[in-house]
């Protein structure tokens, strides 16, 4: 599975279409092991382009501090998971926490 997480000065970034990178992190469900990370830019902010651009690169599942209810279901169409709520830490321990279960999630960081 590939879990993607947008990043601000190498944590998590409170509003994803906002943010500098994507870490893209494989990860291997069974045995809850991270795999292999991937650094990319994010391309710029446009509309319903980072649903599609993260698809083309296999991400299955986004995990973020906030996202709007437009973009969430822009993400369900191309059947990647949302996340949202989630606390600014580096990419790994976020990844890592949520396959072992205990990644702690509170409000949506967006209000649109």
């Amino acid at each position: 599975m590939r879990i993607a997480i947008p990043t601000t000065s190498g944590k998590l970034s409170a509003h994803f279409g906002h943010c500098e990178e994507f870490a893209l992190i494989d990860v291997d469900r069974e045995s809850k092991t991270i795999t292999a990370t991937e650094m990319l830019a994010a391309p710029p902010h446009e509309p319903g382009l980072l649903p599609r651009w993260l698809a083309e690169k296999g991400a299955e599942m986004i995990i973020a501090g906030g996202m709007g209810g437009r973009a969430q279901g822009l993400f369900q169409q191309h059947k990647i998971a949302v996340v949202v709520g989630a606390p600014s830490d580096r990419p790994e321990v976020v990844a890592g926490a949520y396959l072992q279960g205990v990644l702690k999630t509170g409000d949506n960081a967006c209000d649109h």
